[in-house]
């Protein structure tokens, strides 16, 4: 349907392009005797009217699909764009076509001026929302101290957080398995993440190193897919405390405040945490108690990857991570093998299962 109304518009436009051509052509005077009588002004307007509506009939399914590509292009593109930076990015593309306006009016008088203003009002709107965009997050703070001003103060003052609240640090949200958790139901509870934590996630985003930027900017995906797809109360606190330098002692501290639970997978913070009695739910903790439970005398089926660190060791790995070392396993890299379990070693990085060849 669309295709077909796109059609109907390019066809229509031929002729009324085909009729203005046809009327500057009659007055040139090479072509006064198509201008002698009123009849061959008439088929000469008519012919060159259904000329061009026929070419740009014929050649519309072109322009259509040109069109749908281009369309497709953008949206998939926009698609990937935050909202805020596409409305930001709008107002500042509207504040430069009006800042562009009196420098327009200086050239609108000839033909080359009018191209001239053209192309200013075109580089003035993509500056302005290239600055706009930059400085997002400026404009956001501006607004926002601008409704902390006008909100009355008994309602400043008010913070209500539905059940525990739970603090992210910035090791879980780059961790990205707390995305799933929240969607499995088993968190309850508002999700808090503070303003010092987002900073952080930006400044490693913004890193030269390559491994640290991937890492950042994957923390910064999971805290937009937690904002659109969970049913979790999601909130960011611009509470702070400038007194505290370390991240982790202002998460610790905010945590007290709200008398709440820090999720991690940060083992250097958990013991901290342990030592100012502030509760801490890990991930690694989490992960580690719902692997299957594995008893010596068990029999699996298994591939070995590759040697271990003693000699003729050979290793392999259960489906969720967990490690298997295997006696004698050296000579069968690549091999699968049933094995049977020996004994089971829980570390604080996890669960080893050692095992040797059935026979």
């Amino acid at each position: 349907m669309f295709k077909k109304i796109l059609r109907g518009l390019f066809t229509v436009i031929g002729l009324i392009l085909g009729f203005i051509t046809g009327e500057w052509l009659l007055q040139l005077n090479r072509l006064a005797y198509f201008n002698s009588t009123t009849i061959l002004k008439v088929v000469f307007l008519a012919f060159s009217t259904l000329l061009l509506g026929l070419i740009l009939f014929i050649i519309s399914p072109i322009l259509n699909s040109l069109i749908t590509r281009v369309m497709d292009y953008f949206e998939e593109n926009i698609q990937k764009i935050p909202t805020v930076e596409i409305v930001i990015g709008t107002i500042g593309a509207i504040l430069g076509l009006l800042i562009s306006v009196p420098f327009v009016s200086l050239f609108s008088d000839f033909l080359i001026g009018k191209i001239i203003g053209v192309i200013i009002v075109l580089i003035v709107a993509a500056l302005g929302v290239d600055i706009a965009v930059k400085k997002k997050e400026e404009i956001i703070g501006a607004i926002s101290n601008i409704r902390k001003v006008g909100a009355p103060k008994e309602k400043k003052a008010k913070v209500s957080y539905k059940g525990i609240p739970k603090v992210l640090d910035t090791s879980v949200i780059i961790d990205g398995r707390i995305l799933d958790i929240c969607q499995s139901g088993f968190v309850e509870g508002t999700l808090i993440i503070p303003n010092f934590v987002l900073d952080e996630l930006r400044h490693i985003a913004d890193s030269s190193d390559s491994l640290k930027r991937n890492r950042g900017r994957r923390g910064l995906d999971t805290l937009n897919k937690m904002q659109k797809e969970l049913s979790v109360d999601l909130q960011i606190t611009d509470k702070d405390f400038p007194e505290i330098e370390e991240v982790d002692s202002k998460l610790l501290k905010l945590a007290q405040v709200l008398k709440g639970k820090v999720i991690t997978n940060d083992y250097n913070l958990n013991k901290v945490a342990g030592v100012q009695g502030v509760p801490v739910l890990n991930i690694n903790e989490l992960a580690n108690s719902v692997k299957p439970v594995v008893l010596p005398g068990e029999e699996m089926t298994i591939q070995i990857i590759k040697d271990g660190k003693e000699q003729e060791q050979g290793i392999a790995y259960l489906d969720d991570g967990t490690m298997i070392v295997v006696e004698g396993g050296k000579r069968h890299i690549g091999e699968i093998m049933d094995v049977i379990v020996t004994s089971v070693l829980q570390t604080a990085a996890g669960r080893m299962i050692f095992a040797k060849q059935k026979k």
